[in-house]
């Protein structure tokens, strides 16, 4: 049986400052290149029992984009800590959360208002 691979490559292009002002992603599987304005990467180091974090954005990247961004995140993580732990409570409360994180970011309208 053979196994299969794949590689995703990310690469960041700096400023003369070294800030990052174009950031490309590529996937094998994705048919293409995408370019992007921020991009968070973690890595579990099972020797260290610990997260490893690449967290990078371009200059450009929008405040109000940052935030819709993390908000999309925050859900995101409550739906791949569910499905990964059966945790279905506990992703619930991550839920509620990043919807209280989208309304005091003014990223959605509270239920209330609707």
């Amino acid at each position: 049986m053979s196994k299969r691979t794949s590689e995703i490559h990310v690469q960041v292009h700096l400023d003369e400052n070294h800030v990052p002002s174009n950031l490309y992603w590529e996937a094998e599987d994705a048919n293409g290149r995408g370019s992007a304005d921020s991009i968070m990467l973690s890595v579990w180091d099972k020797n260290e029992k610990n997260s490893l974090r690449i967290d990078l954005w371009t200059k450009d990247m929008r405040v109000d984009d940052m935030k819709i961004f993390f908000h999309q995140q925050l859900m995101s993580m409550a739906d791949t800590f569910e499905r990964a732990t059966g945790e279905d409570k506990m992703a619930a409360e991550m839920r509620d959360f990043g919807r209280f994180f989208g309304e005091r970011m003014e990223i959605i309208r509270r239920v209330e208002d609707k």
